[in-house]
């Protein structure tokens, strides 16, 4: 089978079998970002602890909802970071120009969704316990 009938193959699917096949290949996603990138693997561990602290902690129910949300921000935008990656490496090793410009705005982007989620959180910290921050 050629790769472009393997790609109509997958693609004609529809209704149930392709939201299967979505969540294994988003499975597939997550496995292998968690197998291949360390840095992966220390945000699933790090926002792991941020979200039960997000529970524990008490804090009201729409800064549970911020911070749970940049915590998955910051995952997502990882994966996507990964991927760029991938993509460009998969074209080619050699040193570019444009290949560093995508993998340097994946990392950017990765180091705003952690601003991001830093800041979420001193804010938070500081609106429910009063913590002085400065």
């Amino acid at each position: 089978m050629s790769e472009q009938d393997y790609a109509e193959q997958l693609k004609g699917k529809r209704g149930f079998r392709r939201i299967v096949n979505a969540a294994g290949y988003s499975r597939d996603g997550l496995t292998a970002a968690y197998r291949y990138e360390s840095a992966f693997r220390q945000l699933v561990w790090l926002n792991g602890i941020l979200i039960i602290l997000a529970f524990i902690l008490d804090f009201g129910p729409a800064s549970r909802m911020i911070l749970v949300g940049a915590s998955f921000l910051s995952l997502i935008v990882e994966l996507l970071n990964t991927a760029i990656e991938a993509a460009v490496d998969h074209t080619s090793t050699a040193k570019n120009e444009l290949a560093k410009r995508a993998k340097d705005a994946g990392s950017a982007a990765q180091m705003l969704s952690m601003t991001l989620m830093a800041i979420l959180w001193l804010m938070a910290l500081w609106r429910e316990y009063g913590f002085n921050i400065f």
